[in-house]
C-alpha cells in the first residue's frame, strides 16, 4: 500500500519486520513541485521497540497479513486490557504498550473493537472511529459569550482531556473521534 493510505493502527512490514503504526504525521513542502513527506511514529511487534520513519507519499509499505478479530472490552486484568471475541468468546490480554494512547478512549463493554493477531498472538487493537465519553469537568458555559465559538478544555471519564465547544457542561455525553483526539458531536 501507499504511504499515503496507511493509517494508525496499521500493521506493516520494514526491514523484513512488523510495526504498529502509532502515529502519523503529513507535511507537505511550500515550494512548488515539492513531494508530500509522511513520518511515522512505528513500534516493533512484538517488543514496542520505537522507530522513526519518513516516506514519499508514493513509497510503497507492505502491510503485514494479520487476522482481525471483532471484540468488545471487558476488562483490566492489573495493566493489561481484556477483549472477548464477540464470536468465540476468546478472551484476549492486551499489553498496555500495544493500547497505546487509544487507552483513554476505552470503556467498560466498548464494541466494534478490532483485535489484530499475528500467528493467534495479539499485536494490537482497533478501536471504533468514535467513542461516546462523558465530561467529569469543564468550565461553566459563559452567559452572553460571543457567537464565536471558542473551545474551552474538559476533563472525560477516563482521565483525558480534549477541547470541546463553550455550550457543553458537566455530565454531558459526547462523541470523542478515536483518530484525531477531537469533540464529534453530542452522544
Amino acid at each position: 500500500m501507499k504511504a499515503a493510505d496507511v493509517k494508525k493502527g496499521n500493521v506493516v512490514e520494514h526491514d523484513g519486520k512488523a510495526y504498529q503504526v502509532r502515529d502519523l504525521q503529513r507535511s507537505s513542502p511550500t515550494g512548488r513541485g515539492g513531494n508530500t513527506t509522511y513520518r511515522f511514529a512505528l513500534y516493533s511487534i512484538p517488543g514496542g521497540v520505537k522507530l522513526d520513519l519518513s516516506l514519499r507519499a508514493d513509497d510503497d509499505l507492505k502491510e503485514v497479513d494479520l487476522s482481525r478479530r471483532d471484540a468488545t472490552y471487558s476488562y483490566r486484568d492489573g495493566d493489561a486490557f481484556v477483549f472477548m471475541d464477540v464470536e468465540d468468546y476468546t478472551q484476549y490480554l492486551i499489553d498496555p504498550d500495544l493500547v497505546g494512547d487509544n487507552a483513554g478512549y476505552i470503556t467498560e463493554g466498548l464494541e466494534d473493537c478490532q483485535i489484530q493477531l499475528i500467528d493467534g498472538m495479539p499485536v494490537g487493537v482497533q478501536l471504533p472511529q468514535s467513542v461516546t465519553l462523558e465530561v467529569v469537568d469543564t468550565a461553566p458555559e459563559l452567559k452572553g459569550a460571543t457567537a464565536t465559538k471558542r473551545p474551552k478544555p474538559a476533563k472525560l471519564s477516563t482521565g483525558i482531556e480534549i477541547q470541546v465547544p463553550e455550550y457543553i457542561v458537566v455530565g454531558e455525553r459526547i462523541l470523542v473521534n478515536t483518530t484525531t483526539g477531537e469533540f464529534a458531536g453530542r452522544a
